[in-house]
């Protein structure tokens, strides 16, 4: 459950998620949907209406003291998630056990936020339902929980909302709304096409729930902008509406739409649970109300503060030493300055701009600008450049000839030709020496000169290139999109960028930490492609016999 640390803090659920074997062991209808993995774990098959039905009765019968009945056909609810919801509207109208007056937009047969905000606080509701099965159920489970006295389940014409709602209530003020509008649009948004991220695993859990609970005309936005008009008219009547949204790009066109109409308390939240993310929106037209904060990016910020970080063991420090002592450094260096030098150089035939910066005492640092991706598919591109070596036609057999022809062909440089076998072992052997005027017009490197062989070679291979090392922060040399006359001087300077880190190098006992911690730029997988290429590179030399 990869979200459950950014539930709620009262959530119940957030540090002890439900225990699935000892449900199993207590009630034998949820023990017939569990399973057993092969290491004895109990499981459950979220895809399985029945199953993820038997969890929700489970839950609520065991950690809140409700029975209830819910149809396959209608919506069934997580209750981890309604509780953050609950937890939510809590911090909003300031306290947990005060007597609260509150409305659910579309209670659904299972009318578990009032059921919940009943057992649990003591709050009284009105909860509205347009569709008959759903409402006939929610009555049920509202009358055998013993309820009635607190919740007040009422039919709506289709597409009511609030207005019409409360044209019976009138002189009443309600402390909340809630709702958990229809999410889709149409039956093909419902079914994940066209409203689901392509790079994102399909759901994990079973979609159920009736056309009225998941589907409205212009989907879960139009849905809550019908709210907003409604509460424009009410106002005062509530003091805080809220709805919870499925789409985080529904937030930003909300937040939007209630500033142009001068709504002046506006807030928001996410919903984390298991791996489903939820956010909702609240506002308010009284200026006495506490506003809660929006989420801060705390679980943002502590992952992008996290560095990639390997390390360099002591026996892989001695091997780079011992290999590269006569163009990295002294014989005295310390583990820490060998793989610095080693990165310096590395770097710069990558043509990525760095320099070294002040930092702590028993550490190295330098400051990384990249301009262009040079580190990526570079085994790739040497195995082409091999496969195109091998393709070439093979010079046919030499015809027998006498000692004096051998003697006149030795004679006569035209007729010594290298064979395919030749260049590709030359190639694999020597690439640094395949220049313009050695290798066929059909493999040669147009932009040798220009430092583009860097992508065509392994990195064990650098120091045999013609990037000429000046200095840690040697110019980028010219390509496509940029010019020597725009080609900044400094990494700290340049304009045009994928992204800046900063790269710290310490020891740590005997071995060496390379952290690379990010700064700005494009892509943090950029960052991450090039940690992994200075780490493979490193231990590939360091694996190499000398």
């Amino acid at each position: 459950m990869a979200l459950n640390k950014s539930m709620h803090p009262r959530n119940r659920y957030k540090d002890k998620p439900p225990d699935f074997a000892y449900l199993a062991s207590k009630y034998p209808e949820f023990q017939q949907h569990v399973q057993t993995s092969l290491t004895g774990r109990a499981m459950l098959n979220f895809k399985d209406p029945e199953a993820v039905r038997a969890l929700t009765c489970t839950l609520l019968k065991e950690d809140f003291g409700l029975t209830i009945e819910i149809p396959l056909e209608r919506l069934i609810p997580t209750v981890p998630l309604r509780l953050n919801y609950i937890h939510w509207v809590e911090d909003l109208i300031g306290g947990q056990g005060n007597p609260r007056l509150g409305i659910d937009i579309g209670t659904g047969a299972s009318c578990i936020y009032p059921l919940l905000g009943a057992s649990m606080n003591g709050w009284r509701f009105l909860a509205t339902e347009v569709d008959d099965i759903c409402f006939n159920y929610a009555k049920k489970n509202v009358e055998q929980n013993h309820l009635a006295d607190l919740i007040k389940v009422v039919k709506v014409p289709q597409k009511t909302l609030l207005m019409d709602a409360l044209k019976e209530e009138s002189g009443i003020v309600y402390d909340f709304c809630m709702c958990n509008p229809p999410f889709f649009a149409n039956q093909l948004e419902a079914q994940g096409v066209n409203s689901r991220n392509s790079r994102r695993p399909p759901p994990s859990s079973v979609n159920t729930g009736g056309v009225t609970e998941i589907m409205a005309e212009g989907g879960e936005l139009e849905f809550v902008k019908r709210i907003i008009h409604d509460s424009l008219q009410l106002k005062k009547r509530l003091r805080w509406y809220s709805c919870m949204l499925g789409k985080k790009c529904s937030l930003a066109p909300l937040k939007e739409e209630l500033r142009k109409q001068g709504v002046p308390k506006v807030t928001h939240t996410e919903f984390c649970q298991g791996r489903t993310m939820r956010w909702a929106l609240a506002w308010s037209f009284y200026d006495d109300v506490t506003v809660p904060s929006p989420p801060c990016k705390k679980r943002k910020l502590e992952k992008a503060r996290k560095p990639l970080t390997f390390t360099v063991l002591q026996p892989t420090v001695t091997e780079v030493q011992s290999k590269a002592a006569s163009t990295l450094c002294s014989h005295g260096s310390s583990s820490v300055e060998v793989i610095t030098a080693w990165l310096e150089k590395t770097l710069t035939d990558l043509r990525v701009l760095h320099k070294r910066v002040p930092c702590g005492e028993e550490e190295l640092s330098l400051f990384l600008t990249a301009v262009e991706n040079t580190w990526i598919h570079v085994r790739q591109k040497r195995r082409e450049q091999n496969r195109q070596l091998r393709e070439l036609p093979r010079a046919p057999p030499a015809p027998e000839q006498d000692p004096g022809s051998s003697e006149q062909a030795q004679n006569n440089p035209k007729t010594d030709q290298p064979s395919a076998e030749n260049l590709e072992a030359q190639a694999d052997t020597e690439p640094a020496a395949l220049g313009s005027d050695q290798a066929p017009e059909d493999i040669s490197d147009p932009n040798r000169n220009n430092g583009k062989e860097a992508d065509l070679q392994d990195t064990d291979l650098l120091s045999q290139r013609d990037v000429t090392m000046e200095s840690p922060t040697t110019e980028v040399p010219p390509t496509q999109d940029a010019t020597p006359s725009t080609m900044p001087e400094s990494p700290s300077t340049t304009q045009r960028f994928l992204f800046k880190c900063l790269v710290n190098v310490k020891a740590e006992e005997k071995d060496v930490v390379v952290e690379m911690h990010w700064v700005e730029g494009q892509n943090k997988d950029l960052m991450n492609q090039l940690c992994t290429y200075l780490k493979n590179t490193l231990f590939r030399l360091a694996s190499k016999p000398v």
